[in-house]
Formats: structure tokens, sequence, C-alpha cells
């Protein structure tokens, strides 16, 4: 699976922290993590990889807490739920505090690395920068380009996993899905000795929490979903339809805004006439390595950059003017745009997880998917999931898994109207199912997460402190909609005024 079809599931992760080695079981004890400036808590318990074989292979799950600050601290401690599938939670842990600083006064705050992510027998599938092209950790847009070439690192990915300890067959790579994950959490909770807590999950996160809600209604206060990924949501198909309805969205923007239809004038002819070209032979400079690369761009590969490129409006209001450049066969814009984000280690995810997830739960949903495919998507990221799921050991998922019961507990769900992966007809879907105590917000011109976004966060922080619960789901959210969506970006032409 290429990395650029796969860009960006969620934010940028920070390098990992700097985690001494703990007993499983122990309370946890004072060290320093990477991006935070204060001393935090670092744990671990020791969990069955197989519940079913309670006295089998073990695996540690690791995680941290950021001590509330004040004395007399609230009992119950907030959890983030990271995204991915594959994101390891506690690599977030500086970038991530800092939304997070109010709600840190009087409560802790926990990142827990979900089981095959982070330091929690992870499943990465990464060669390494001894076996990458350029020596230093990255492939070839060569690589990216050709499925056969993916296809076969995953193959060869998912053999090494199934040999290393604590697996000891394919078959292992099951006991990887959402539902082991959440009763490996609880059992945090429970090391933590909190009675309740609180989730604020985001993108894939999402659909963690909703299942953590299902197994454990009465151990959870409040929840916080930020891109709703509901588990019937069939991520390799309806990635098409909300992909395609954000693209045409970027469109109809340019199309409706005077700078942009004068630098871009004929912008939907110009992605027509780019599409009609491909595949084709190209020489572009690797926006990671700064080597210049001849290779064959693939219809794949530029929805692949034009997906990711559209999770940050930010981003996206430079691709216009990426796609009039190469329509007109110069691509480094395009290819930049869509190296951008994965630049910035927003990918850091754990790729044998995250097939071991995807492949067992939405894999065998997807013939049955009723998602219409977007007219330029279509199929192709469906396809490439569908070939890689086929030979990847398939974990056990409850009937249960894919139903959601009314909510007890306020539900906070916060939607992009520009998300390409986690539109808000998701959170709809999942508020209706969560009842009175399901709360849907949408904020109209964000992309994938919205609590980086303009008060998002001091709403976040009102809706978990506030003492009763029709308090919290009586926010006043208007602030949020006047966020206002980037204007495209056009280049200076010589002679233009500055």
């Amino acid at each position: 699976m290429t990395r650029s079809l796969l860009a960006a599931l969620l934010g940028a992760v920070l390098a990992g922290p700097v985690l001494p080695a703990r007993a499983a079981n122990e309370a946890p004890t004072p060290c320093r993590v990477a991006g935070l400036r204060n001393e935090v808590l670092c744990g671990q318990v020791r969990r069955p990889l197989d519940p079913a074989r309670p006295a089998g292979p073990q695996i540690d799950v690791h995680y941290v807490v950021v001590p509330a600050m004040a004395r007399r601290k609230l009992p119950d401690p907030v959890f983030l739920l990271a995204g991915g599938p594959g994101q390891s939670a506690i690599s977030l842990a500086g970038s991530v505090m800092p939304l997070f600083q109010r709600l840190n006064n009087r409560r802790d705050i926990v990142f827990v690395d979900q089981r095959g992510t982070g330091r929690s027998a992870p499943l990465a599938c990464d060669d390494g920068p001894a076996n990458a092209p350029d020596g230093g950790g990255r492939e070839s847009l060569a690589d990216e380009a050709d499925p056969a070439r993916q296809f076969a690192r995953m193959a060869a990915c998912r053999d090494r996993l199934a040999a290393r300890a604590p697996l000891a067959a394919p078959a292992d790579l099951g006991f990887f899905t959402t539902t082991l994950a959440m009763q490996d959490l609880d059992a945090v909770r429970t090391r933590l000795g909190a009675a309740r807590i609180d989730l604020v999950g985001a993108s894939y996160g999402t659909r963690a929490a909703l299942e953590y809600q299902r197994q454990f209604p009465e151990r959870l206060r409040r929840s916080v979903l930020d891109g709703v990924a509901p588990p019937d949501m069939v991520l390799p198909v309806s990635f098409s339809t909300d992909g395609q309805q954000a693209f045409d969205a970027l469109l109809a923007a340019c199309e409706a805004e005077a700078a942009c239809t004068r630098a871009h004038p004929a912008l939907r002819a110009d992605w027509k006439a780019l599409l009609a070209g491909l595949p084709r032979e190209v020489s572009v400079a690797n926006p990671l390595s700064g080597r210049i690369e001849r290779f064959t761009l693939t219809r794949e590969m530029v929805l692949g950059a034009v997906r990711g490129t559209l999770y940050a409006p930010w981003i996206a209001a430079a691709l216009p003017s990426a796609l009039q450049d190469a329509a007109q066969g110069r691509f480094e814009g395009l290819i930049g745009l869509g190296g951008l984000l994965s630049a910035r280690k927003g990918m850091g995810l754990a790729m044998g997880m995250h097939f071991s997830v995807v492949c067992a739960e939405d894999a065998p949903r997807m013939a049955q998917a009723t998602d219409p495919p977007g007219a330029d998507f279509g199929r192709s990221l469906g396809t490439l999931y569908a070939r890689v799921c086929a030979d990847w050991p398939r974990g056990a998922v409850p009937d249960a898994f894919y139903r959601l019961p009314a909510s007890t507990t306020p539900v906070l769900l916060l939607s992009g109207g520009l998300d390409p992966i986690t539109p808000p007809r998701h959170a709809d879907r999942v508020a209706r199912a969560l009842g009175a105590q399901a709360r849907s917000v949408v904020v109209p011109n964000a992309g994938h997460g919205v609590m980086g976004v303009g008060c998002a966060r001091d709403l976040i922080q009102r809706f978990i402190d506030a003492a009763y619960d029709a308090a919290a789901l009586a926010l006043d959210t208007t602030c949020l909609v006047a966020v206002p969506r980037p204007p495209a970006f056009v280049p200076l032409q010589p002679g233009a005024p500055r």
C-alpha cells in the first residue's frame, strides 16, 4: 500500500518518547516524554495477546499520565484515543497537550499506546534507513507509484511480524482489533483506579471510543468524537465517496472566488486533461530528499496526492495552482503537496496494526457497501485494500461491534464540513443512533480534525468540565461557524504588484 494513498490520517506525530523500562503492572513512575516540558508518569499493564488464553503469550500496553496541576484533582481522567488506525497516542502527547492545558488543571490526561502501536507490541512495517533508496528511511517516488512493489513489501512485513515475539503464527495478527484494544484501555483505567473516565477520540480514535462505550458504558462519563469514523463506515469504500465530495467542493469554491477564477479559469478542464494523460513518465524532485527522480506517474498516485492534500484546508488552498501546473506538465507542486503531511511525520503509522484493524473490521463488508464511488476517485483505493487484505489474517469481530446502542452519557461529535474522509454525514448517523445524549456540531470550513480549530479546544474543555450533563449538551457553539475557508493560493506573477 502506498504511503501517499494513506497520507495524513491524523495530524502531526512528534518524535517518540524516551520511556524507561518498567515492570508490567507496577504503579506508573516518573519519566520524561519528548515534547513535554514537565516530568510525567509512565506505566504499562501486561495483557494476554489472546484473551481466550490468559496464560498464553502476553503483551505490555504502555501508557503515559500527565498529572493534573491542581492538588485537589477531579477523579475522572481524560484519555486520548489516537487515529490511523496505527498511530501512537504517546507520540501525540507533545502536540496535543497545548489543547488540553485547561482540562489538565484538575484532571489527569492519559495517553495509551493501543496494542500494535508505539511501544505496545508494535506492528510497524518500516524497512528502516538501511533499506531505503536514499539511505534516509524514505521510499523513492517510483516505489510509491508501483503497487506491485508495495504489495510485495506488505507481504514481507506480514511474514516478519508473524514471526516476531510474542506472535508465533500469522493468525496472531488477528489479535489487534479495536474490541481487544478497548479491553486493554479498560485495564489501564483499572490500574489507575478511576471509576469513570472521559474520552477524546480523533479520527479512527472515535471508532475506538464508540467501542469502549459499547463494552463499558458504566465506566464512561463524557466523550468527544472529533472526525467521526463509525464501525459501519467501511473505510476503503467511503474514502472514494467522501474524497470526491470534498474535491468537488474545492472546485466549486475556486469558481466562486474571483481571484481563483482569474488565476485558474479552466480548472475543471485542466483536471480532466491531467487524468486523461495518465499514466506518463515524469521527472520530479522527491519532496523529502530533493533528488530528481524519473518514474511513471499513475492515476492512483495523483488521486492519493489530492486526497491527502484535502485533509487540511490551509494546504488544499494551494491545490488549484498545483493542478493547473500539473496539467501543463509541471508536477513539482502536486507531488510536493502530496508529501507535505508525511514530511511532517504525519504518517507515523504502524501499518501492520493498520491492516490488522481494517482487514478484520472493514474489508469483509466491502462487497455489501452501498456508498457510490466518486466519479474521479472510483474504487482504486478499495481495490488496493482488498488485495492486501486477501492474505492478511483476520481477527474475530462480534456482530454487536457494528451496532451503536443509545448513549446514557453525553457525547460531543465534531465534524469538518470540508473533511474528505470523516465528513458530517457519518457524525449525523452516529448522533441519531446515540440518541438524546449526543450533540453533533459541524464546523463548515474545517477539514479533518476540529479540536485545534478556533474556539474548539475551549468548547471541549467546557463540555468535559460542566458539572451537569444538561449544561454540557447546551454549549453555545456558534463561535465555530465563523471560521473562514482559506482563500485559494494565487502565485505572484512577474511584475505584479506586491
